[in-house]
């Protein structure tokens, strides 16, 4: 993140625990997600200067969106603007694929490294999710372990992660095989 931006804060609670999307002009830089509460959201956040009036109409769509999705509605994000800067062309093309992976379907690391070209890199994948700055919005819940859920870097780590998938009925395993969103 370039801190001589003005970055504009929008925080609120959910049903999974409360949400913060810092953007600069929409373009979303973080999201911090599943925090106990608000005072807790924003002591994660890297120290920086931002504003925390109003919202306006777009980031009322964020809202929304995210409270929807934290209660079990499926919701498309594939509108919203990420801010994917500071990133390895294999991190781009990795946080890329994930967040093509449908609502209520896993893969696993293995499968996603595979995706990318890089079949032998599901710790490398791993390494990009746990460093993922777009939770939901680039869905690293969704990628899982060959032998269970795998690690979740959130404030309530794998919990938080097994509400996500169960929420979208994951049942275990990888459910990719024949999906097609490759």
């Amino acid at each position: 993140m370039q801190l001589n931006k003005e970055f504009k804060l929008v925080v609120f609670p959910t049903d999974l625990g409360w949400v913060g999307i810092l953007h600069f002009n929409h373009m979303i830089e973080l999201i911090l997600a599943g925090h106990p509460g608000q005072t807790e959201l924003l002591e994660a956040l890297p120290s920086i200067d931002f504003d925390v009036t109003g919202w306006d109409l777009a980031e009322k769509e964020w809202v929304d969106r995210f409270q929807q999705f934290a209660s079990g509605v499926p919701v498309c994000f594939d509108s919203l603007e990420l801010n994917l800067g500071g990133v390895t062309e294999f991190q781009r093309l990795t946080l890329n694929r994930c967040r093509k992976i449908p609502y209520g379907k896993t893969i696993s690391y293995g499968e996603l490294g595979a995706m990318v070209g890089a079949p032998r890199a599901a710790r490398a994948v791993g390494s990009v999710m746990k460093k993922n700055r777009h939770p939901w919005v680039i869905p690293c819940h969704r990628v899982v372990s060959r032998t269970g859920i795998g690690g979740f870097s959130s404030p309530r780590g794998v919990e938080l992660k097994r509400q996500l998938l169960d929420l979208e009925g994951y049942s275990g395993g990888t459910q990719n095989q024949s999906d097609g969103f490759a």
